[in-house]
């Protein structure tokens, strides 16, 4: 069975190279980026300027991957990529919850963007605390450890070797 999946816009962020960007939304307070939507999907954005909140899912085009066993960025343990937020996936997919900022003409405006420049994204959702928070959630392996995103960065682990050479995004 084949799945195939088209971009319905891209990312334009400041963060320009994996290495230094932030590896989470929450390390990435105050950093501001716009989902440039084509022209055909633009429709589809009615009526979301009512929501705080977007979950954007996005494909991770410069990842290296897949890798099943990873060393993930919070951790020295090596751990099952299912357990983890690496984007070496099977299908490498990334996805964010992010505040809404401003609807424009072209697109949304999102903060605490933690996304390359030039990321495809795949889908926009909205956030609805009532479906999506989950107060008792655990964080398995992550626990005492996910408050450390805020001021970790990413480094070049993850990132497609022969693409970083050539410096921005493909």
């Amino acid at each position: 069975m084949d799945i195939t999946y088209r971009p319905i816009g891209h990312f334009q962020t400041p963060h320009k190279h994996i290495k230094g960007m932030p590896i989470q939304p929450t390390g990435a307070q105050g950093i501001k980026g716009t989902i440039l939507v084509l022209p055909e999907f633009r429709e589809g954005l009615k009526d979301i300027e009512g929501f705080s909140h977007l979950i954007v899912l996005y494909h991770l085009h410069r990842s290296r991957g897949p890798e099943l066993t990873v060393l993930p960025f919070l951790d020295q343990t090596p751990r099952g990529v299912f357990a983890t937020r690496s984007p070496l996936r099977p299908n490498p997919l990334g996805l964010s919850v992010m505040p809404l900022c401003a609807v424009t003409a072209e697109g949304l405006v999102l903060d605490n963007v933690d996304v390359l420049d030039g990321t495809p994204v795949i889908d926009i959702k909205p956030y609805v605390p009532d479906f999506d928070s989950r107060p008792a959630a655990r964080a398995g392996w992550l626990e005492g450890r996910s408050g450390n995103a805020a001021t970790h960065r990413g480094d070049e682990r993850f990132a497609a070797r022969e693409r970083e050479e050539g410096g921005g995004p493909r």
